[in-house]
Order: structure tokens, then C-alpha cells, then sequence
């Protein structure tokens, strides 16, 4: 993105601040003189999409942003415990303040330059207030732009439209209402801007969002003034990106956290939203999918395809590979997506999936990574149900503890390393044979994958992000292989998603909206079709809160591991809930001896078990506080209207 126009940063376009890198309080803090004023850096449209360039700059990279990355804040994700000091940890121990110091996670680093080409540079907080500020002095000094064409103009004021709302919401999901800000605030005086209600700064970013919607074209390969760079526009705020954050924040301020404010003990309210603006979510879905199937845009669902499950080795006749939604091999450095990623991060460089996030999900004995993430054994038998389509708790689903891995839904097998697969393919190196005792995944309690300090403390492992080939034999990592990872804000999957939970808490299985035909039963199966699960079942479409239930099971199934768990069960009211507020591990042993999950013509999903069973790790002590982020301690004392979230 940064390369796509050259930047004309001028002193000037730089707002002449000190980037807004801790809070809002340095924010205030710039001078009064520091606003650009050169008609030059506004008057054409490279100039001044020069400017708005900057603003794509700072959109941090979630899963490089450093050495050792947390971006899964939910019940879905532990760390080896010498990770203990990481954002996610910390929030296990009910200690929210850590995103203000932990430093490694995408929501605040300390420091960092709207103007970095590394890594390390860039978080949501960090620069909010320095984007918004940024996109409203644009909006201000539009009317200069007077060497251009219509088409022009509207390509800059809908980005600039479309990145106010983005940074407002993305801060708004974690720490609630905001105070909404649309002009160029006046550096020298204190402002006076209260506080909104989550609803209110929805208003806003939705008003934001439908102008920006309706200004941008849904592909800029097909503007002139994209032509300059065509087949390299993909990462441009465009026409889909606008809805399907229209669709999100409607979505977002119907929620049971939003309509009913923090609680425990929701019991029914989880399931109780506001009706109205979930159809305004809908109608913006629906008018996005609309689009997206009847082949108007350059987005579809990537192929779910292989002829090795295991290794992510897409079928010769696939054209596009799921697992290409993450990461990218072999490729030159394309950037993962595929034909599925609609809202990307930033662009951390090819030096940065070799490092950090490409070896964080193998044990350190064959990763050497820093911290070892690895999924709660209750979030993985929860999410992942069985191939029939039904819950792994459902008396009807065919689970047999007895043989736990067997049956279940295929996206199961493409995400979780679990007990018997093989790890790496390749030959052990001589000095090195000690290693070969690993080759396959001996996750059985007592294993030797089983550390709580090198390895998995649950019993599961994943490869859904980064290839379990990223590791010292099989050697998926190294620069040669121009391995790049990309977590996206918003691929098209969360679209059908978001769609069939806006409709179903409307009309249950059967709700829609008005501008798509498909209901919100469809849009699940449309998913599971696309993976061979089956549909869900009737049982669970004839009653409005079971169909729910499935609708938030098959979310976590498809964006596991993704970074949203976290905004879901707060926004659901179940942060505080048992039993999402537990993580556990499963324990079992072996039936059959290593000779048997060696021998190639065995699959490990058939291995028989005895004594499957769950084992909780920790509860975490959450309340009603815990619904928020405290904010940082000197911006609630900045002026009266600002003030800090309940019980911090």
C-alpha cells in the first residue's frame, strides 16, 4: 500500500506533530501553528492522495507488529507460560490495564512514526486520534483540490470518509463510546467533546461509512485514476469495504452489550438485540453479498480443495486455496487473501513472516520461536463439531470419545494438530537425531509435545495461520521460501457471517433482508458447503435462540483463531460467562503404540483412545468491569466530559 503512489510528504502534510503515539493527551499537546495550510499538497489528485497514503501507513500489521505477537484475547487461545507477561495472559488474569504496557500486541505500541516502514511502528491507539485528525483536515481542505476530475475528488473524500469511521470503531470495540470527532480540533484550547454512547458514535461511523460507500467504486482497476496501478489496487478502500463496515458497526451497536449495558448473568439478554439496526446491518450486508454473487466485484470464497488435508496441499484442479486466506509459500511474497480478504493490515515487509508470527504455533524444540500459541482444548471441541453438522454435545452427533478425532468437521483437519499427525516431513540432519522423536505429535498427556513451557499445555496444537511445515527440518520459514503471513480485519466469510446473525436475531432461521435472497440459514450453509460440512440441522432451525447458538458455533469454527473471539463474547454479554470465561486441556492416553501412527497406511484421525476427558487450566475472574478496557489514566483527567470506563 505505502508503495503504490509515491508519498509527497512534504513538513507540511506531516501536520508538524509529533505522532500521536501514546493517548489523546499528546494529541492536544501539538501547537497551534501546525496545521497544513499549502495549497499544493491538496490542489491534484497524486498530491493529495499523497497525503491519505499516510493514513494506510498506519494501519498496524496485527500479526507482525513485533517479535512476539497477541492478538486472541478470548477463550480460544493459551500461551507456554514463559509468555506470561503478554497481553493475552494478562487478560486471562483479569489485568486489562497490560494493553497499556504488555508493548507487543496491535492495539497500543509505545512510540512509533505515522511515516515507519517497520514492523513495530504501528497500533490502533497509537495512531486513531493522528488518522482522524489526518482524514478531517482532508475533509476540510478538499475544496482545494481544483486540478482533478470528479471521479477524483470522490476517490478521496470516500477514503477519507471511510478512515475516520475505521479508526473511531476499531478503538470503539474494545474501549465503548468515544467522543466523535468530524473537525479540525483548535490545538491550542481544551476540548469539550463529551463522551457518546456506543449508539451514538455508531450513528456516526455509519453516516461515515454509507458516504464513503457511495462515493468509492467497488475495484479502482476500474477508475482511470486507478489505471496508473492497476492490478495492484487490491488494498484500497473501495465500495465493499465501506459496507461491510457499515454492516458491522449497525451490527455491533445491536448487541446485547450495547442495548442492555454490562452485566453477568445475562442468562436470555445474550440473545436479545436491537431489531432495528440489525436490519440496517442486514440491508448493508445484503446490498455487499448482493453484489458479491452476482459477480460484480473481484471477491469470492477461496476453495476449500486438497489432496493432503494435512499439509495444505491444494488439488491440482483448485484455482484458488483457503489456506492462502493467511499465508503464502513459494509465491515471491504475495500477500495472503486470496480472492476472500476484503480489509487487509498493514504490510510489515518480507522480513517479517520469517520471524515471530511464522513459528509461534509449533513447539520451541522445533520452532525455536520466541512463545508457543496453542487453542484451549474447550474452544476447539466446541467450535469444531462434526462432520454431520452438529455439536460434538449433541446426544444425536455420532462423537465418540473412545475415537475423539474422528468425523469431525473438515475445517477440524485443516486448522488442529492433534495427536498422531505427522509434524515434519523431511529428513532429521545428522547431530540433530534426537529430533526424530518428534516427528509426529505426541499430544496424549504425558507426550512429548505435552510442555507447559516449550509446547502445548492443552493437548491441541494449530497450523491455520502459519504452516506447521515452519519449523528447523522442514524449513517452511526460510527467506528462500518467501513465506508471507497476513491476518485480514475482514475477509468475506465474516460477511455471510455477520449477515446470518443480524437476520436470525430479526427472524431466526428464516430472516433476511430485503436486498438478498438468501436467508440467514443459507448464509451458514453457503459456509459449510463450501467446506463439505454438512447443513445445520432442522432441530436447530425451528428454534430461533438453538439457531443462534449454531450461528455463533459456526463464527468461531470459521474465524478461529482470527482475533475476534474476544469482541464476540464481549458484544454477546458471555465474557463473564461460564463456560466461556474456562479454558481447558484434554487428557487421554494411547491405545495403539507409535508403530501404529507411523505406519502411512493408518490416519491418526481413526487412533483409538481411552480416558478422553477435560481438565480446566484456569477460570478467569471476570466482572462487570471487564466488558471494557480502562483507558489510559492521563486522558480521563484531561477535561470533565472524558471519563474513564466503569470500575477501572
Amino acid at each position: 500500500m505505502k508503495k503504490i503512489y509515491n508519498k509527497f510528504i512534504y513538513g507540511c502534510m506531516l501536520v508538524g506533530v509529533t505522532l500521536f503515539s501514546a493517548s489523546c493527551t499528546d494529541y492536544l499537546d501539538k501547537s497551534a501553528d501546525t496545521d497544513v495550510s499549502e495549497t499544493a499538497a491538496y490542489q491534484n489528485f497524486t498530491n493529495f492522495q499523497g497525503f491519505v497514503e499516510e493514513i494506510y501507513n498506519c494501519i498496524p500489521d496485527k500479526e507482525n507488529c513485533n517479535y512476539n505477537v497477541s492478538f486472541n484475547w478470548g477463550d480460544d487461545e493459551l500461551m507456554d507460560t514463559n509468555g506470561n507477561m503478554h497481553l493475552g495472559p494478562q487478560i486471562d488474569l483479569g489485568n486489562f490495564w497490560a494493553w497499556q504496557t504488555d508493548g507487543q500486541n496491535f492495539f497500543y505500541l509505545p512510540g512509533g512514526s505515522s511515516t515507519s516502514t517497520g514492523r513495530f511502528g504501528h497500533s490502533i491507539w497509537g495512531h486513531a486520534w493522528y488518522c482522524i485528525r489526518k482524514a478531517n483536515l482532508g475533509l476540510a481542505n478538499l475544496d482545494k483540490m481544483t486540478d482533478c476530475t470528479q471521479e477524483e475528488k470522490d476517490l478521496i473524500a470516500g477514503q477519507l470518509y471511510f478512515f475516520r469511521a475505521w479508526w473511531h470503531f476499531e478503538c470503539m470495540m474494545y474501549l465503548g463510546g468515544l467522543p466523535y470527532v468530524t473537525t479540525v480540533l483548535d490545538a491550542a484550547s481544551v476540548p469539550r467533546l463529551p463522551r457518546l454512547s456506543f449508539q451514538e458514535c455508531a450513528d456516526s461511523c455509519a453516516k461515515d461509512l454509507r458516504r464513503a460507500a457511495d462515493l468509492l467504486p467497488i475495484d479502482w482497476d476500474d477508475t482511470a485514476a486507478g489505471q496508473a496501478t492497476k492490478g495492484h489496487n487490491q488494498r484500497r478502500i473501495n465500495k465493499i469495504m465501506a459496507l461491510g463496515y457499515l454492516g458491522k458497526v449497525y451490527l455491533w451497536s445491536a448487541s446485547p452489550l450495547m442495548k442492555h449495558g454490562a452485566m453477568t448473568g445475562a442468562g436470555n439478554l445474550t440473545y436479545d438485540y436491537d431489531t432495528d439496526r440489525c436490519q440496517k446491518a442486514a440491508e448493508a450486508f445484503g446490498e455487499l453479498l448482493n453484489l458479491v454473487e452476482s459477480g460484480q466485484t473481484q471477491y469470492a470464497l477461496a476453495e476449500f480443495n486438497y489432496s493432503d488435508i494435512y499439509t495444505h496441499t491444494k488439488s491440482p484442479d483448485a484455482t484458488t486455496c483457503y489456506s492462502e486466506i493467511w499465508f503464502t509459500q513459494g509465491q515471491s511474497w504475495v500477500i495472503p487473501g486470496s480472492t476472500e480478504a476484503i480489509m487487509y493490515g498493514g504490510d510489515g515487509g518480507v522480513n517479517a513472516s520469517p520471524w515471530g508470527f511464522s513459528i509461534s504455533f509449533g513447539p520451541i524444540d522445533l520452532t525455536t520461536g520466541g512463545n508457543v500459541h496453542h487453542p484451549t482444548a474447550n474452544y476447539v471441541n466446541y467450535a469444531y463439531g462434526m462432520a454431520n453438522g452438529l455439536p460434538i454435545d449433541d446426544p444425536e452427533s455420532g462423537f465418540d470419545p473412545t475415537h475423539p478425532f474422528r468425523n469431525r468437521d473438515p475445517r477440524f483437519y485443516h486448522d488442529i494438530v492433534f495427536d498422531g499427525m505427522q509434524y515434519f516431513i523431511g529428513a532429521v540432519p545428522d547431530g540433530q537425531k534426537s529430533l526424530e522423536a518428534y516427528r509426529y505429535a505426541n499430544l496424549y498427556t504425558g507426550g512429548n509435545y505435552r510442555s507447559d513451557s516449550k509446547g502445548s499445555r492443552t493437548g491441541y496444537l494449530y497450523q491455520k495461520l502459519a504452516n506447521k511445515n515452519n519449523n528447523i527440518i522442514d524449513r517452511g520459514n526460510d527467506y528462500s521460501r518467501s513465506p508471507m503471513g497476513a491476518l485480514p480485519y475482514m475477509r468475506l466469510a465474516d460477511i455471510y457471517l455477520m449477515y446470518a446473525e443480524a437476520c436470525a436475531a430479526i427472524n431466526g432461521a428464516q430472516g433476511k433482508s430485503s436486498n438478498f435472497s438468501k436467508t440467514a440459514e443459507d448464509a451458514i450453509n453457503t459456509l459449510r458447503d463450501r467446506v463439505g460440512a454438512a447443513h445445520v440441522n432442522a432441530k436447530y432451525t425451528a428454534d430461533k435462540i438453538k439457531f443462534m447458538d449454531e450461528v455463533r458455533r459456526e463464527r468461531a469454527c470459521e474465524l478461529a483463531f482470527e482475533g475476534f473471539r474476544f469482541c464476540d463474547l464481549q458484544r454477546w454479554l458471555l465474557l463473564t460467562e461460564a463456560p466461556y470465561n474456562v479454558k481447558t486441556s484434554q487428557e487421554f492416553e494411547r491405545v495403539y503404540d507409535q508403530s501404529w501412527y507411523e505406519n502411512p497406511d493408518n490416519d491418526p484421525r481413526d487412533a483409538e483412545v481411552r480416558g478422553w476427558k477435560q481438565e480446566t487450566i484456569l477460570t478467569r475472574p471476570f466482572t462487570e468491569r471487564n466488558y471494557w478496557f480502562p483507558f489510559f489514566k492521563k486522558d480521563v483527567s484531561i477535561y470533565e466530559g472524558f471519563t474513564q470506563n466503569p470500575g477501572w
